[in-house]
């Protein structure tokens, strides 16, 4: 299922692993807004594991991970 709103904020990280996508993407929503939708686009396999734990871990929503051709996208509500 598709989510129709835009984000906000859109965080290019492949060609990075662990750990900058999940200190980048920490980063970036402690300055967003509550409500704020944040795209980050990945090619680390472990952000798989890592991106979800994350969000858990300061309470933030993961809406939707879709993967194509090796690449990540995770689409995360502060």
């Amino acid at each position: 299922m598709e989510y129709k709103q835009t984000p906000n904020r859109r965080l290019d990280l492949l060609g990075f692993f662990c750990p900058v996508p999940v200190h980048q993407t920490r980063k970036i929503l402690k300055e967003m807004k509550e409500g704020e939708l944040l795209e980050v686009l990945g090619d680390d396999p472990e952000t798989l594991h890592d991106m979800p734990a994350l969000c858990e871990r300061i309470s933030a929503e993961l809406i939707s991970i879709v993967e194509e051709s090796g690449e990540y996208r995770f689409l995360i509500k502060k």
